[in-house]
C-alpha cells in the first residue's frame, strides 16, 4: 500500500519509517523549546526571561544534531550546567529532597519540562541502541536540561514563597 503524503504535510519528516528515530528527537525538542517559551512568558524576573530565551535556543540547536551535525557547543553546556549549579544553590536543602511536581504554577511548568527532558534523553539512548552515533556532549545537554528545570522549580517555588510538598515512596 502506497502512504499518501498530504500536500499540507506540517513537517517533511513525518512520515518516517517509525524506527528512525530522528524526527521524534526534533518533536520533542520543539516541544521542550516551546514550553521553555511558555515559562519565559509566565516569570516576571527579567534576567530568569533572558536565561529562559538562551535555554530555548540552545534546544533549538540542538533540535536538528541526530540528521545533521552537532553545533551545542562545550561552553554551552558549561554555561548550561553554571545554570543548574546555581539554581541548587539558590534552592538550598530543597534540591536534597524528593518532592511532588506540585507548587506555583510556574513551578509545575518547569517539572514538566524537566519530564520531557528526560524522554528526550530516553530517545537518545534508544537511538544509540540502534547503533547510530550521538555525541556525549549532546547526552551532557539533555540530561542537565532535566536538571535545569528542576531546579528551576525549586527556584520558582521558592521565590513565590511556596514549601515543597516532601514524597515518601512506597517502594524505596
Amino acid at each position: 500500500m502506497e502512504l499518501y503524503r498530504s500536500p499540507y504535510e506540517a513537517y517533511p519528516f513525518l512520515c518516517d519509517d517509525s524506527a528512525d528515530l530522528r524526527c521524534d528527537f526534533e518533536l520533542l525538542t520543539d516541544l521542550l523549546a516551546s514550553g521553555a517559551g511558555g515559562l519565559r512568558a509566565q516569570v516576571a524576573e527579567p534576567a530568569l526571561q533572558a536565561e529562559l530565551a538562551w535555554v530555548c535556543e540552545l534546544i533549538y540547536h540542538a533540535n536538528p544534531t541526530l540528521r545533521t551535525r552537532l553545533t551545542v557547543t562545550p561552553a554551552e553546556r558549561d554555561r548550561l550546567l553554571a545554570a543548574v549549579q546555581r539554581l541548587q544553590a539558590a534552592a538550598g536543602a530543597r534540591c536534597r529532597r524528593f518532592v511532588l511536581p506540585a507548587g506555583c504554577q510556574e513551578a509545575c511548568t518547569a517539572h514538566v519540562l524537566r519530564v520531557q527532558a528526560k524522554q528526550l534523553v530516553r530517545l537518545l539512548y534508544r537511538h544509540a541502541r540502534q547503533g547510530h552515533p550521538v555525541e556525549p556532549l549532546l547526552l551532557d545537554v539533555a540530561n542537565l536540561l532535566s536538571g535545569y528545570f528542576f531546579s528551576l522549580a525549586l527556584y520558582l517555588n521558592e521565590q513565590a514563597g511556596v514549601d515543597e510538598v516532601d514524597f515518601v515512596s512506597r517502594n524505596y
